[in-house]
């Protein structure tokens, strides 16, 4: 792993683009209790995401400085683990009372907006790349597309917030966003050591280092999460 400085932009970028989800998901669930009538406990709900948020963080940033996700010769390695639990929680999220009070409680296009995370995080996967820090085909000069769906969310939420578009455009999108996801993350888990698909010198061992440990298990569960509640809130055909 080459060394690396954490006021590189794009190495910060990887410690601002999570803080800044953890702080839109703790504001969404205080904003969907409120706007599903339960403004009493609203307070209550954004603490509890709050403390949910900063315990699942520090878990995975102290399994990462320890080193311990970097033990490839473990089976199964704990990373392999680590992407279980991290699928575990963003199904749980999406599907929770919590997922259900997020798909009624806010709009559609602030669900889709939020989403445009994606395109500043491919720019600084994509600038990782000539660091050495990361393969490259887990950029879009490689496999990864992701940064379409980050680029057109901004697009879709404009356009279904100005009421000019609705619930087939979003339909479609949501289903391009998860089929992308699903891309780079089989990507990923591709180019693990135990696996190396894309050969022994590019692999991708750097989500086990702090603070890319936070790709996966903040930015990659905010995307999945982020699909599946928006598929839960065009079930209700909301616009």
């Amino acid at each position: 792993m080459p060394a690396y400085s954490l006021a590189d932009p794009p190495i910060l970028a990887f410690i601002l683009l999570p803080a800044a989800i953890a702080i839109l998901f703790v504001w969404g669930i205080a904003i969907a209790w409120r706007r599903s009538g339960h403004a009493a406990s609203a307070a209550r709900a954004g603490v509890r995401a709050a403390g949910f948020a900063l315990t699942w963080m520090g878990t995975a940033l102290g399994l990462a400085d320890r080193g311990t996700l970097r033990n490839w010769d473990a089976t199964p390695p704990p990373f392999a683990l680590l992407v279980v639990a991290l699928l575990a929680v963003g199904f749980w999220i999406a599907f929770s009372s919590t997922g259900q009070r997020l798909a009624t409680g806010l709009p559609l296009w602030a669900l889709v907006g939020v989403q445009a995370f994606r395109l500043p995080l491919e720019l600084a996967m994509h600038a990782l790349v000539s660091r050495g820090i990361m393969p490259e085909q887990m950029s879009y000069s490689g496999r990864n597309f992701d940064v379409v769906t980050g680029a057109t969310a901004i697009a879709v939420a404009a356009l279904v917030a100005a009421g000019v578009a609705g619930r087939r455009l979003v339909m479609a999108w949501n289903i391009l966003g998860m089929v992308l996801l699903v891309n780079i993350v089989a990507v990923a888990i591709l180019s693990t050591p135990r696996i190396a698909a894309f050969g022994p010198d590019r692999l991708n061992t750097f989500v086990t280092y702090p603070p890319f440990v936070w790709l996966p298990t903040v930015l990659v569960l905010a995307a999945l999460a982020g699909h599946l509640i928006i598929f839960r809130a065009l079930s209700r055909r909301r616009v």
